[in-house]
């Protein structure tokens, strides 16, 4: 498996399954599905993500980046973003958001810190 050639926007299912959402809209499987994979239907970690993209043929750079504006991402990256409310994972694909809570956008949505990881197809 690899990138999904289309992202399509999914809304998180809960307030606890934006991580889920993601991983949907980046491989094209759904969150139940996901969530079964994971054994987790709530909020997801870091090594989730990251395990769960690998074991589908996708790589998630090691270091997590600061990001200050949408010029600073790559063509697709897994953001964590510090909303109003929590952290909150979030989808970039080249040059749209794709939010799991507040939906498909041009900007980032309402936070004050930025990080990513750059994911790509592996080689």
């Amino acid at each position: 498996m690899s990138i999904a050639k289309k992202i399509v926007y999914i809304h998180e299912p809960t307030d606890l399954q934006c991580g889920q959402a993601v991983l949907a809209m980046l491989t094209g499987n759904d969150v139940p599905e996901i969530c079964r994979e994971l054994s987790n239907d709530r909020e997801t970690k870091l090594s989730e993500m990251r395990g769960y993209l690998s074991e589908h043929s996708i790589s998630m750079s090691p270091k997590r980046l600061e990001a200050h504006n949408a010029g600073d991402l790559p063509e697709y990256c897994v953001l964590s973003l510090e909303t109003p409310r929590c952290w909150h994972w979030s989808l970039y694909a080249k040059g749209t958001f794709y939010d799991p809570e507040h939906g498909v956008m041009n900007d980032f949505p309402e936070c004050d810190r930025k990080y990513f990881w750059e994911v790509k197809n592996r080689s």
